[in-house]
């Protein structure tokens, strides 16, 4: 069977040293602009996953801890699956970040999912900026050539 292989700017990252060190790889194109888009549209969605969990949360009576785990545990799968929508079925997030749930606090005080927010949002402007770049240079290009074929001034 022939093959093709296209470039479409999928990188790989390695997340908490990868499988070697207990974390996992995530795969996505930095500068795919659906991406980009998925991933400003989860920010609402998650805060309002943790505001329904802290309610829920305050409603529980203290001692009942495993109801609390149980939140917890919804919480991390449905925020889960909304990252997998994000950045594509084939990065499975319990496996990358090795199992931790989004929901816990990290040793910086923060949750996990906090925390991956902050280092994918930077890879993230960027490819969004470098695609708008080439989309610019593209138009210069399309009005220089459209110049150039009415023999506008050079």
């Amino acid at each position: 069977m022939e093959q093709l292989n296209i470039d479409t700017g999928v990188r790989s990252y390695a997340i908490n040293g990868g499988p070697e060190q207990g974390g996992g790889i995530l795969r996505f194109n930095p500068g795919d602009p659906n991406v980009y888009s998925r991933f400003l549209e989860l920010g609402p969605k998650l805060e309002e996953l943790e505001r329904r969990v802290a309610e829920e949360g305050r409603a529980m009576p203290e001692e009942d801890g495993e109801a609390a785990l149980r939140l917890l545990s919804r919480a991390d799968r449905s925020a889960k699956a909304m990252l997998a929508e994000v950045f594509g079925p084939g990065n499975d997030f319990d496996v990358i970040l090795g199992g931790a749930n989004l929901m816990a606090v990290a040793s910086n005080g923060e949750r996990v999912i906090t925390n991956l927010f902050a280092a994918l949002q930077p890879i993230l402007e960027q490819g969004a900026r470098s695609c708008a770049e080439q989309r610019a240079e593209a138009a210069v290009e399309q009005a220089d050539a459209r110049r150039a074929a009415r023999g506008d001034g050079e």
